[in-house]
């Protein structure tokens, strides 16, 4: 069984498995529309974490998984907790694409994916005001910044050659409104 992991999943799986590869798959592009009130956010200040949103021409870069034997099971239940019970995630399978150029025919996957219909769901918003609530936003598994920078360092190193405006928008928003946080908070204190 391959899992596709497009969020943390990239750089913190949290199951065993016999191989990954970088790679894509299409129709889909990244999000931070859903809602977390666990692993990067709380009830009182929901963290922002991506899901996938069905656009057909877009792609969606990320990591997956090949589970075999023991692993699969293991791996399906850990991640129906993370994904499903916690975050609110359904599954799909999807095709994937490896980024080896010696790469065979694309690989059956599973995704897991946030609807508008989840409880968690939040939609759309600009890069701005998402950029301004991950900032104030932090959970169990750390800060919401961390998801973000993290992502964008994996996309950044992992694959130069694809594009997420969406993702590096964010980044650059937050990035913005950083100094302006630490320059707020020093003018506050008496000298």
């Amino acid at each position: 069984v391959w899992i596709f992991g497009y969020g943390s999943l990239v750089w913190r799986p949290g199951f065993e498995f016999t191989s990954r590869k970088v790679g894509f798959i299409r129709g889909y592009s990244r999000r931070f529309w859903q809602g977390d009130t666990f692993h990067r956010g709380s009830e009182k200040t929901p963290g922002r974490v991506v899901t996938l949103l069905e656009d057909c021409g877009a792609c969606t870069w990320g990591v997956a998984y090949e589970v075999r034997g023991e692993q699969i099971a293991a791996s399906l239940e850990y991640l129906n907790m993370r994904e499903a019970v916690l975050g609110g995630y359904d599954t799909k399978l999807v095709k994937f694409h490896p980024q080896e150029k010696d790469a065979e025919e694309p690989i059956l996957a599973l995704v897991y994916i946030a609807t508008p219909q989840n409880p968690s769901y939040l939609g759309p918003a600009s890069e701005e005001d998402i950029a301004a609530q991950i900032i104030v936003s932090s959970g169990c598994a750390g800060h919401n910044i961390e998801y973000l920078l993290r992502l964008a360092d994996f996309m950044r190193y992992f694959c130069p050659q694809a594009e997420d405006k969406h993702l590096f928008s964010i980044e650059e928003a937050l990035i913005s409104i950083l100094p302006c946080l630490y320059y707020t908070e020093e003018s506050l204190e008496e000298p």
